[in-house]
Order: C-alpha cells, then structure tokens, then sequence
C-alpha cells in the first residue's frame, strides 16, 4: 500500500503561522501536523518508502524527511487534483493508493476503516460531522458540503452546495483508497479528462478534488463511502487551532 499526502498550498488563512513554513509543519497539540499523519500511517504499516509528499509552497522545510517527495511547482495557480497529479509516477498498479490532504489529522482507526472498507474507490467522511463544524463556526450547514448515498451504499454526489441537513448524510474529509486494480485507469481517467473544461465553476487546474471525484462518479464509476464517527479534525483557520486547543477536543476521546 502506497500513500500520497497533498501538501503544496500556501495555508494563507494560517498566517503568520504559514508565514515561515508549509501548511503541513503547523503545529497541533506540540507536532506538526504531518507527523501526526505519519505516525498514523505507521500504526498501519504503511512505510516511509511507500509515503509521499507533493509540497510547493516553501517546500525547502520539507527536504530531507526520508521519504519521496514531488512538487507542484504551479501550487500558488492550482489546486488540490493537479496537486496530486504531480506523484502521478508513484501510483503504481499492485499498489492499493491512499490519498490524504496534509491539512488534516485523523486517529488510526479512521485510516483502518478507509484500508478495511472494500470498494474500487473509498471514500472517508464522517457522519458525526456537526459536532465538529459547530465548534468551528456559528452556522454549520453554510460551510458544509453534499454527501449522499444511494440505496445501493454507493456514494452519487459530493460537494456540492446543501440545501438541507438531509442531504448532509456525511462530510468527506480529504481522504480517500484507489484499489491497486484501479491505479491504472484513475491515472488515465484524469488524463482524459476535458482540459478546456470548466469543473463546478473552476477550470481544469483548478479542479477540486470533490469535483474529481463526481466526474468519476458520472462516469459510472462506483464510490463506496468508509463511514466514521469524529476522530479526526481539519486545520484550516487560526481559529481553527485556537477551538482545538482551548476546547481540549484535540486531547478528548473525539481525536487521540
């Protein structure tokens, strides 16, 4: 199993704590956050050589780290897919691919559930999403996103503007397993993609991964959502590190 960690955005909404180091290398509760991934990936027997890093924004803190690392020279006019696309050479058939943002820290039984769940693309999102989106801002369902099943268990849409709590089954989190036997043909489906194309408003470099991953979605392709309940948090606000740390949530049983 390999693992690729998307690393390479400015963090502007962590300044000044981006100001002299990548988003990743922000600390919570004493560690930067990459390491608490990588102890993570550890428990679960995921190895340093087997981990990579796509960084960007002040990648020089990030050398020397013991594992590959790629960069996505364009960070500061792409987004999160091209990102990803930068380690596309580290996606190797007879590999199962996990992709993790870097912004994010999650317990190890949240990766297990993602390992565990069978499907030719996993998707991890958490059902018990407001309790953490409360504590981060006074009207939750505003910065949420669509997360809906079908009948069949089956993921069918994803990111997109909500207009109820009920089509709010879940949050995706920024985490997500390829099948070794799909490496090949998530490659090539980017690669076919439409590159003059407009993608939920953004264009092809510029793409979200929760558009990636509808595109997949119409195209036939079955998504299988890894459900969990809390342990995992996102760091993408100053106000986000301040309520983790004074509400001791980081240290609670929600995130160990």
């Amino acid at each position: 199993m390999k693992c690729i960690i998307l690393a390479a955005g400015q963090g502007s909404r962590l300044r000044p704590y981006t100001n002299d180091r990548p988003k990743c290398m922000v600390p919570l509760g004493g560690k930067p956050l990459l390491y608490h991934q990588l102890e993570v990936l550890a428990k679960s027997n995921i190895a340093l050589q087997d981990t990579a890093l796509v960084c960007g924004y002040l990648q020089e803190a990030l050398a020397d780290l013991g594992f590959k690392r790629y960069e996505n020279l364009r960070f500061a006019e792409t987004n999160m897919v091209t990102t990803l696309f930068c380690a596309a050479e580290f996606m190797e058939r007879g590999h199962d691919l996990i992709v993790s943002y870097g912004d994010i820290v999650y317990e190890q039984g949240v990766l297990q559930k993602l390992i565990d769940t069978e499907g030719d693309i996993v998707v991890a999102a958490d059902v018990a999403w407001e309790k953490l989106w409360s504590l981060r801002m006074a009207k939750p369902l505003d910065d949420a996103e669509t997360f809906r099943i079908d009948k069949d268990g089956f993921l069918y849409e994803l990111g997109k503007k909500p207009g109820c709590e009920k089509e709010v089954e879940a949050q995706y989190m920024g985490l997500i397993k390829v099948k070794a036997y799909k490496v090949e043909a998530f490659k090539n489906f980017y690669y076919s993609l439409n590159q003059q194309s407009y993608y939920d408003g953004n264009d092809f470099d510029n793409m979200y991964m929760t558009s990636f991953l509808q595109c997949l979605i119409d195209d036939g392709w079955k998504l299988t959502p890894a459900l969990v309940e809390e342990g995992w948090v996102e760091v993408d606000t100053v106000e986000d590190l301040d309520v983790y740390e004074a509400s001791g949530f980081f240290k609670s049983d929600n995130l160990k």
